[in-house]
Formats: C-alpha cells, structure tokens, sequence
C-alpha cells in the first residue's frame, strides 16, 4: 500500500512533490482534490514565492552595491585615512572638484553594478519560474548559449566599449568637468562620461563622442592639481637676477591673492638659451582646471612689471634693403 501511494503521489504531484501538494494527498486522500489543489494552489503559489523572494534579494541587493561603493568615497574609509591625509601636505589632498567628480563616479558605478546584478536575479527568477511551468531548461539554456556567442561575435566592439568605460570608471581615469587630451588628436572638457561613450567639449566649441573602446591613452590636465609653466624670455644685456626678482615678486603677489594657488610659486632659473634672449622658468601649483587662468594673469602682469623695471622682452627686428637711387 505504501508503495501503491507512492505512486499515486508522484503521478499526481510529480516526481518531486509540494509541501501543498503532498499535505492535501496526505490528508483528503482524493486523487481529484489534489489535482485540483495542485493546479490551483501548488504551481502559482511557489511562481508567487519565486517572483517576491527575487524583487526582495534585488532591491536588498542594489542597496548593498550602493552602500559599499559610497562607503569607499566616506564614512568609515575617510576616518581610517584621517590620520594619513593630517600629515599630507594640504596641496596634495583632494579639492572640492575633484571630490564632486568622485561623488558622479560612484553613482555611475553603483548604478551600472545594480543593474547587472538586477539581470542576474531576474534572470534566475525567470528561469526557476519556468522550470515550475513544466519547461525542461536543458534545451533552452542550449539555445540560449548559442544565441549568446552569436551575439557576442556580432557586438565585439559595443562589449569593448562598455568594458573600457567600466575601467575608465574604476581607475578614475578621468571625470565630468576634468581636461584631458586624447592620443594627441582630440582634447577637450569630459561634459559626459557613459560606459560607451565620452563627449568632450573643445575650446573653439565642438563637441566629441569619443567611444570608450578606441581610447589608449589620456592625458588628464585636471587630475587633484595642476600646474601653471610659464616660459619668459628676456634680452642677453638683462640682468638675470633682477628679472628673477621681479619674476617672484609678481608671482608671490598672486599667491597671496588667489585663493587658487594652491603653494609658494617656484623660478626654477633659466630654462634655455635661445637666439634672441634667455628663457627663464616659472611654475605655479594650482587647484584643477585653474592653470590657463593663473597663467594668463602672470603674464600680464609680468609683463606690466617688466616695463616699470626697464627689463626688455626680446623682439625679432626685420631688416629690408632699400634699392640705391
């Protein structure tokens, strides 16, 4: 009898019953009320179980990603640093700017990383909910992994692409509001920054979508600081002591005046010594993106300071043959 019920209960509930489905056999002992309970209660309740165990687990998991990257730009990680960034020189910390870029690349990150794992709980949702329904899974995840090669033959450079702007993301390579140069052939202000593509803005205006994939090397201007050089040349009779004074008194003032200049400016001397004058050096450390300003404002007032000192900037004098009478 018990193997007669045995029977009885795989033909009925299948060969790995429900709780629902073996307790209602168990207890009515009707062929009929199982069938019934079973169609009705059985399969819809454990697809029911299987939907809300999946929403729960992803939005639990979406605000663990999102709480772990966030945890890495403050909170606890800050205050494990708090004793290292005391004894860092003020100029090497990070600026504001920099801190808002951090801030965009973690949202991206948390973004794209939820996402990703929102499609792989779905995913497994979707095919335990079809697996209920009586499809064998063999057949379909078969088809389904040939269906993926194909596609991934077909969209080799769109995966190359999202995996370059995930790593572009991940080593802060560069952000919104930094100036970066592109192999040399396209340079310009990141206004965007997806997994597929950056948009850059150029000086005179044009706007550049570059894709991630066909990016080999940046060159990021306005990474934590930069650096205003400045190249001035002046006239062989000049005494190069005195311009060099002059030089650091108006880059001095500047640092006393602009909140963007981050250290005590540095003349490191005479730089080169060309055909019409010498060429002497001055370096500015500055906040991201500030160094054309400071730049701009010490050559006008270089040059001003100059010409109060009597110190002459070289010039190519043009000399023409007047034809004899």
């Amino acid at each position: 009898m018990a193997a007669t019920s045995a029977e009885q209960l795989t033909d009925l509930c299948g060969s790995d019953p429900t709780w629902l489905c073996r307790t209602t056999y168990d207890v009515t002992g009707s062929e009929p009320a199982t069938r019934v309970v079973d169609a009705l209660l059985g399969t819809p309740l454990t697809i029911a179980a299987i939907v809300l165990a999946a929403v729960v687990v992803n939005r639990l998991a979406r605000r663990a990603v999102k709480r772990t990257l966030r945890s890495l730009n403050s909170g606890t990680v800050q205050e494990r640093l708090g004793a290292v960034r005391r004894l860092t020189p003020e100029a090497m910390l990070e600026t504001r700017e920099t801190s808002l870029r951090a801030e965009q690349r973690i949202e991206a990150l948390s973004s794209v990383l939820a996402s990703v794992v929102s499609f792989v709980i779905l995913l497994v949702a979707g095919l335990m909910v079809v697996g209920e329904l009586g499809v064998k899974l063999g057949p379909l995840l078969a088809g389904a992994g040939v269906l993926g090669v194909a596609l991934g033959f077909g969209s080799q450079a769109l995966v190359r692409d999202f995996v370059s702007g995930v790593f572009i993301l991940v080593e802060d390579q560069f952000g919104v509001g930094d100036v970066v140069d592109l192999d040399r052939e396209t340079s310009g202000t990141v206004e965007a920054v997806s997994l597929r593509t950056t948009r850059l803005r150029a000086v005179d205006g044009t706007v550049w979508h570059v894709p991630n994939g066909d990016i080999r090397r940046v060159g990021n201007m306005s990474q934590h600081w930069s650096r205003a050089l400045l190249d001035v040349e002046v006239a062989y009779d000049t005494d190069i002591a005195r311009a060099k004074q002059v030089m650091t008194d108006v880059a001095e003032a500047v640092w006393r005046e602009d909140d963007a200049v981050l250290e005590e400016p540095e003349l490191w001397g005479v730089e080169q010594l060309g055909s019409l004058g010498v060429t002497l050096r001055l370096v500015v450390k500055t906040t991201p993106s500030q160094q054309w300003r400071v730049s701009r404002l010490l050559r006008e007032r270089i040059k001003g300071a100059f010409d109060e000192a009597g110190i002459e900037i070289p010039q190519l004098h043009w000399s023409r043959d007047v034809p004899a009478e």
